[in-house]
């Protein structure tokens, strides 16, 4: 909300049992809010708790990384972002950012821009060099994604459904971390 403090933190596999249900609330907000993040309305909270504690397994073995961001005054979730680092032998020099999401009450604050930010990094110091990701063509995120310095690919139709199963274009994104 309008000028709190707000920190970015890692999520360790240990943790994400317990930060499963606030992670599966904010899930399921962005499906019913019409957020295209690979989920169909009505997006149940058991079925989104599932969902995010199932990921432990990837987590642990650091082929996702997740990030939230927090309200410091509260502790409240207000955002999370996901890196799937490439599993083939020939990828691992890439990855690919997923599933980020902004609580409404949250966003105007830059919190998706600074996830991003804390990502990259993060990606970097891997000594990952390249990354992708795709978006609703047309969504405010492709604005956030130019403005952070990714480079379009193009648009595939009818890639992805929103959450009540219309199909929309999705837009490829790429950037080139150096090194």
């Amino acid at each position: 909300m309008a000028g709190e403090a707000y920190a970015v933190g890692q999520v360790a596999a240990e943790e994400l049992d317990g930060a499963a249900e606030e992670l599966a609330g904010l899930l399921v907000d962005t499906v019913h809010g019409g957020g295209s993040i690979g989920f169909l309305a009505p997006l149940g909270l058991a079925e989104a708790v599932a969902w995010w504690r199932a990921l432990a397994p990837e987590v642990a073995a650091e082929r996702l990384l997740l990030w939230t961001v927090r309200a410091e005054a509260d502790g409240r979730l207000a955002g999370t972002i996901q890196l799937r680092r490439a599993v083939p032998t020939n990828g691992r020099h890439r990855g690919e950012v997923a599933k980020l999401m902004v609580h409404p009450a949250d966003r105007g604050q830059r919190l998706a821009g600074r996830l991003l930010a804390v990502l990259e990094e993060r990606a970097a110091e891997l000594g990952l060099r390249l990354l992708v990701l795709d978006t609703e063509t047309g969504s405010p995120a492709e604005r956030l994604y130019e403005a952070a310095g990714w480079t379009r690919v193009g648009s595939v139709p009818d890639y992805a459904t929103d959450p009540a199963g219309v199909a929309h274009p999705t837009t490829i994104f790429f950037k080139a971390l150096g090194g």
